[in-house]
């Protein structure tokens, strides 16, 4: 397009060389920093090894998590020989990319090098209105002319009616003092300013100069206000300005009313009253003209500005040293920890990653002195290293979608130039960023439309490196042939149903409480049933797992649970047999109660069985705590830790059982993130497949993530695959709503309900044909409609405001052209964007 270039860049890194991890000198293998020196080298094991999957240190007091021992694997280096260190006049592509612009934009507008577009020049004017304009002042003059020569009809009326009679001559206006004098020039002040004030208003004169100065910026605009003013005043003070013209009749008729009202001109003498008289005529006349240029608007901006330079100047904006040289550190005084980290960047041993968890480090210990303390001591001692993540990885082994971490945004495409589409958003890059997904995102398009590819991916792989600089935590869901990015990406990779898994998934999330434990299990288990209350299901669990975590010390396996539920005789009498009746008697009461409930036509046990048998398979024998020698992954770990997590589904002939570990996770996830303590970074779920995973339950729980800093983004092939009464709470309860192309209408009526509609005008043209009385008249049509061939009509023009819908269901289905979908944002702050249509493959 011919925007490609202008209006941003693609490239965080200009294009001119790969990313800056591919081009770091041989003795620093990519994504490690350099070797840490003494003890740090061979500390305890990384966050993978952990108990339950998750980092085992917590954050250190400088406000980054601890730096963890070099890994033992390091990646093959890339086959491009290595910049040379120090090399004059050569700065590497992380610097340029650290220094490179980015202006505040729209909301979902890539900012990396982002060049506005031009404004476009305002509509042109019809000749009609430019006549309209000009007529008005002809009248006007012909007026003002007829009044000087005195030949005006019935001109002084007025004048001999409101004034007394002594002052004229009888019969006539002819002024007998200098009472009569003044008369006439208060009545041609009142006249000149009449007609100038009609001329004005029938001439739309206002409108015109606006639309005009509107194609200048403000502070332009302000400057041609003021020459005109200084024009005007030309003409009403000429001496002042040492002309030789007459000045127009606006100083001497106020001057005329004064003496008038004070009983002769004697009272001009005094300066008191002559100068405040001078300044009141001055700045009745620049009015208009302050108005027209927005002087008070542009003064407001001013005071602003100068208000928010003086409180809180930006490091890098007031003094205009480049982020590159870290401007925060040596406005703090902290120039060695600076020196080192400039060094780090120049040598290539600092990267994208680095530069984003380190500035966010700065940040957080703002208002702490002890951490902003130990921040840099950490930094000094250890540079780019200072703070990585737990599992010791300071970058991707790949990229495959367009990052600028130092404002959190990943690239996925760029907005069309449409007729829908604000001019500020033509040809801008489209970016998605924690503070829009924080509001979950929902994704529907049919197979092949491009969600995973062109949405999904990028957005997993942009909260991978986030979580690399403490800012999110992770968890990607799908299945085990989804494009998600490689295990080498993420600190746990847990295949479920795959023997080589080097991790398991905990079933109870962890959790020690049975209702709690019971509550998203009846969520997984049933949630998508009809008719089945999943809080009668939860009490169902909830009087098994309790009591057998009572009698054993921990939560049944799947097959004992599936035992209990089925209900056996002998099974659940043994299991009462185990608990003691005198310290157990809360659980002894619940175990008697669901042995009552057995056999009855509201028991849900064996329903509850039966979805469980899913997961009571060989395939996942070893799984959910069956005894195989892994590591057991609980998904409150996300919940602590900036984890990066990937759940791969069973696919094949365990399509059951995928659905409901899809709606377990969820049902975790909203779980494990409720009233968690600290909340410092946001936790994502991404369901490549959320079919079957969205219950009334927990579609309604999504409106209590956002307030905990967490969120879900969710792709569907079609509306479908959720209950038709779920189809508005889902569409209300997101904040970005994405529709790509091949929609079915259905689907497209439940978007444009939830986009709403929008006023718009429109406009009508009627063409009827003139029928002629007068034979004359009719020779004259019968002759113009032989040479034209076309009929004498009149048009008539209608032009009304009407709501109409932002994109129809029609248009959602057969407007959106491959490989495009239709965008709505919304931000956790607040802001949101109207439905866009977007370009996936630019």
């Amino acid at each position: 397009m011919e925007t490609d270039g202008t209006y941003e860049s693609r490239d965080p890194f200009g294009g001119a060389a790969p990313p800056p991890q591919r081009r770091v000198p041989p003795p620093v293998p990519r994504p490690a920093g350099p070797p840490l020196p003494g003890p740090s080298a061979t500390g305890s094991p990384s966050a993978g090894s952990s108990a339950t999957g998750s980092p085992s240190p917590g954050p250190s007091a400088t406000g980054l998590p601890p730096v963890p021992p070099v890994p033992a694997h390091t990646p093959t280096m890339p086959a491009a020989p290595p910049r040379p260190d120090g090399a004059p006049g050569v700065r590497h592509p992380v610097v340029d990319w650290l220094d490179a612009p980015r202006p505040k934009a729209g909301l979902g507008i890539w900012r990396f090098r982002h060049v506005p577009p031009p404004p476009g020049g305002p509509a042109r004017l019809a000749p009609a209105t430019v006549v309209g304009m000009l007529i008005p002042v002809a009248v006007g003059l012909l007026i003002w002319s007829a009044y000087r020569r005195g030949t005006l009809p019935y001109m002084y009326v007025v004048l001999q009616t409101l004034t007394p009679g002594d002052w004229w001559y009888h019969g006539t206006t002819a002024p007998r003092d200098w009472h009569g004098l003044a008369a006439h020039n208060v009545f041609g002040g009142v006249v000149f300013v009449g007609l100038l004030c009609a001329i004005a208003a029938l001439g739309s004169w206002g409108k015109i100069v606006r639309h005009y100065l509107g194609r200048f910026r403000a502070p332009v605009r302000a400057a041609l206000a003021g020459a005109g003013a200084l024009i005007a005043l030309a003409f009403v003070w000429p001496e002042a300005f040492g002309l030789g013209w007459d000045p127009l009749p606006v100083a001497l008729p106020v001057l005329s009313l004064v003496s008038l009202v004070g009983g002769g001109y004697d009272v001009l003498e005094s300066p008191f009253l002559v100068y405040p008289l001078y300044a009141l005529i001055t700045a009745l006349v620049v009015w208009p003209f302050a108005r027209v240029g927005e002087w008070n608007s542009l003064f407001r901006a001013w005071r602003a500005r100068s208000a928010a330079g003086a409180t809180a100047p930006a490091p890098d904006a007031a003094s205009g040293v480049p982020r590159s040289q870290w401007p925060e550190l040596r406005d703090a005084g902290q120039h060695r920890a600076a020196e080192l980290l400039v060094g780090e960047l120049a040598t290539g041993r600092m990267n994208d990653v680095d530069c984003a968890r380190v500035r966010r480090a700065w940040r957080d210990t703002d208002r702490d002195a002890g951490r902003r303390a130990a921040l840099v001591r950490a930094l000094t001692d250890q540079g780019a290293a200072a703070g990585a993540h737990p599992s010791g990885d300071r970058d991707l082994p790949h990229r495959s979608a367009t990052h600028d971490l130092l404002v959190d945004q990943v690239r996925i495409g760029r907005y069309a130039s449409a007729e829908r589409t604000p001019p500020a958003y033509h040809g801008a890059g489209l970016a998605l960023d924690p503070g829009l997904l924080g509001t979950s995102l929902l994704a529907v398009g049919p197979s092949g439309a491009g969600k995973t590819r062109a949405l999904v991916a990028p957005v997993v792989e942009a909260l991978t490196l986030q979580a690399l600089t403490g800012t999110c935590a992770v968890v990607a869901v799908g299945g085990a042939s989804a494009p998600l990015g490689a295990d080498e990406a993420y600190d746990v990779v847990v295949r479920l149903g795959d023997p080589g898994s080097r991790y398991d998934l905990d079933l109870y999330a962890g959790s020690t409480d049975p209702d709690e434990a019971a509550a998203f299990l009846a969520e997984g288990l049933v949630g998508d049933l009809e008719g089945v209350e999943t809080r009668r299901a939860a009490t169902v669990l909830a009087q098994l797992i309790g009591p057998y975590r009572t009698a054993y010390g921990h939560f049944p396996l799947v097959p004992v649970l599936r035992e209990l539920l089925e209900a056996r005789s002998e099974t659940l009498r043994a299991l009462l047999d185990l608990l003691p009746a005198d310290g157990a008697q809360a659980m002894r009461r619940e175990l008697d109660s669901r042995m009552r409930q057995v056999g009855t036509a509201t028991d849900l046990g064996p329903v509850l069985a039966d979805r469980l048998a899913a997961l009571d398979r060989p395939v996942f024998a070893e799984f959910f705590g069956g005894g195989r020698e892994v590591r057991p992954f609980s998904l409150a770990a996300v919940a602590q830790h900036p984890m990066r997590v990937r759940i791969s589904l069973p696919e094949g002939g365990h399509e059951e059982a995928a659905r409901l570990l899809n709606r377990l996770l969820l049902a975790q996830f909203q779980s494990v993130t409720r009233d968690r303590s600290g909340r410092g970074h946001t936790a994502f779920l991404v369901l490549d497949d959320a079919a079957s995973a969205l219950t009334p339950g927990t579609v309604r729980a999504l409106q209590r993530l956002r307030p905990q800093k967490a969120a879900v983004v969710l792709a569907l092939r079609t509306l479908a695959e959720v209950p038709e009464t779920l189809h508005g709470p889902l569409l209300a309860v997101v904040g970005c709503r994405m529709a790509f192309s091949g929609l079915p209408t259905w689907d497209g009526r439940a978007f444009a309900e939830a986009w709403g509609t929008e006023r718009v005008e429109t406009t009508e043209v009627a063409h009827h044909t003139v029928f002629a009385d007068q034979p004359m008249t009719r020779a004259f049509h019968a002759l113009r409609k032989l040479v034209t061939g076309k009929a004498v009509t009149t048009e008539a023009v209608t032009v009304r405001e009407v709501e109409r819908q932002r994109w129809s269901a029609s248009d959602l289905a057969h407007a959106v052209p491959p490989g495009h979908a239709v965008l709505s944002l919304t931000h956790v702050r607040g802001e949101h964007t109207p439905p866009l249509l977007v370009e996936l493959r630019g």
